[in-house]
């Protein structure tokens, strides 16, 4: 893997393979994700998918593509840190493949760039159907949210817990913050965000670099370089004195349990350990004792946000169970910073995720997500190194990193008839 900058504020990620049929490309802006941006960065990149001054709908896309022998381009919106991610991702044949005389590599990459650098406008600014219409769709998922239960009890926890940080931001911001959002404002905000944003490019195919970073520099020789925004760094805060309670009522039938704990911990294999063997697996204490044995939860599982110093607790259960719940999940917790496992446990979490982080290496897609968030994220640590540093966490470290875990906030989505 090679990474080189190729302009001001524009850096390409080269990993050579010969394991996949097709090469995978991405171009992706990364900016610090801020409630008065959240929804714009959403909305820009929807807007900008759907055509280019080339190509300037839908359909001469669809065909473009088609003669590309199928690729495959599409828009991307994450979150990584307290940034928001913001761009396209591309997959075609690899050139290896294809008749003598055919190239995708260059053609993928100029298509790539005029997505950012050329896109369809009118009367010299972005198109506002476009705008409108994507602003509509973009609300309509917001607000479909609330009927996914588990999805909108994780992210009020978060809310709730970073209350006044960049991670309690929404990735797409609000349904109100969007209805707000003119076309006008959208085509300032992309004439601003574009000559500032860090670009990151990413290719994973047989070509060599010389060629990749020659197309692709090519393809952005247009992007505009005026000043820098670069990606935030995240912050950690410690848990208060004393963990903060909210309850929220709707009309639902199973109550929906989530606990948030920070840690102060750097000690990121022991973290990764320590939450496989507190909820993140299968053979997890939250699995094994509070939905299997207990029968307290239908469903029990902890996350570990690496970046921000964080472990959630999400579970489903019956809202007389709340009380009994939120003490067998603290005990499990308990258990793990008194040492108290089975040799099975920490060796089926291991195993876990070691499989998880093998995995990563199978897919372009999952190699560029991973790296990408790296990157983004200033850190060095390759697959290989945390595969190695898993493989060396002892008990003792688990031990330590469970002890610096500390409850902030516990948030519970109840019945109203409750």
């Amino acid at each position: 893997m090679t990474r080189q900058m190729l302009m001001d504020n524009v850096y390409l990620t080269h990993v050579p393979s010969e394991k996949f049929k097709t090469s995978f490309f991405s171009a992706q802006m990364a900016a610090p994700l801020r409630p008065d941006t959240a929804g714009l960065n959403a909305l820009l990149v929807n807007v900008l998918s759907r055509g280019t001054a080339r190509l300037p709908d839908m359909t001469a896309l669809g065909r473009e593509l088609d003669m590309l022998y199928g690729a495959r381009l599409g828009p991307q919106l994450r979150r990584m840190g307290e940034n928001q991610v913001f761009g396209f991702t591309a997959s075609c044949v690899d050139d290896r493949f294809l008749p003598p005389g055919e190239e995708l590599l260059e053609k993928t990459a100029d298509l790539m760039g005029d997505m950012f650098c050329a896109p369809a406008l009118q009367d010299g600014r972005l198109r506002a159907d476009y705008a409108d219409s994507e602003r509509a769709n973009l609300i309509d998922e917001i607000r479909s949210i609330v009927n996914d239960k588990r999805v909108y009890a994780a992210r009020r926890l978060l809310e709730e817990m970073c209350a006044g940080e960049p991670y309690s931001v929404r990735l797409m911001g609000s349904a109100e913050d969007m209805e707000r959002i003119t076309p006008e404002a959208l085509d300032s905000h992309y004439r601003a965000v574009l000559p500032q944003g860090r670009l990151e490019l990413f290719y994973c195919g047989s070509a060599p670099l010389e060629r990749v970073a020659g197309a692709f520099t090519r393809a952005f020789a247009r992007l505009p370089r005026q000043g820098l925004l670069e990606p935030a760094a995240t912050t950690r805060r410690s848990a208060p004195p004393e963990p903060r309670v909210v309850t929220e009522e709707m009309d639902v039938s199973q109550g929906k349990l989530g606990m948030g704990f920070r840690t102060q911990c750097p000690d990121v294999p022991a973290n990764l350990m320590l939450d496989a063997m507190f909820g993140g697996t299968s053979t997890s204490k939250l699995f094994l004792n509070v939905r299997e044995r207990l029968s307290l939860c239908y469903y029990a599982g902890s996350s570990y946000h690496r970046l921000k110093g964080l472990v959630t607790v999400s579970s489903g259960i019956e809202c007389e169970n709340y009380e009994r719940a939120v003490s067998e999940i603290s005990a499990q917790l308990e258990a793990l910073k008194a040492g108290a496992w089975e040799d099975w446990e920490l060796q089926g979490a291991r195993s876990s995720l070691l499989n998880s982080l093998r995995s990563i290496e199978d897919s372009a897609g999952a190699m560029e997500d991973f790296i990408l968030g790296q990157t983004i994220s200033g850190l060095k640590e390759t697959v290989p190194d945390l595969i190695e540093a898993i493989g060396s966490v002892t008990g003792a470290r688990i031990q330590a990193a469970a002890q610096a875990l500390a409850l902030d906030t516990i948030y519970f989505l109840k019945g109203k008839e409750t």
